[in-house]
């Protein structure tokens, strides 16, 4: 028996709604699979992003001093 075989096997005795979490937990172990490739051209792609949002604000004089810095209490 394969492992296919097998688990349409245990999914046929379990009832309706668990079925639906059976096929719920599927869904998301397919797209867990197809995000771990993705992740890092997402990363690239949000590094790319955030580098041409800031482009030239190095050259920015900041508004804000030392002076500005103030330590919070809760």
């Amino acid at each position: 028996m394969t492992t296919a075989q097998a688990i349409v096997e245990q999914l046929l005795s379990l009832p309706e709604d668990a079925q639906a979490e059976v096929l719920d937990f599927i869904e998301f172990l397919k797209t867990r699979k197809v995000g771990e490739g993705e992740k890092h051209e997402d990363a690239e792609w949000g590094k790319l992003s955030l580098a041409s949002a800031m482009r030239g604000m190095e050259d920015e004089e900041s508004p804000y001093t030392v002076d500005d810095l103030k330590e919070s209490s809760g």
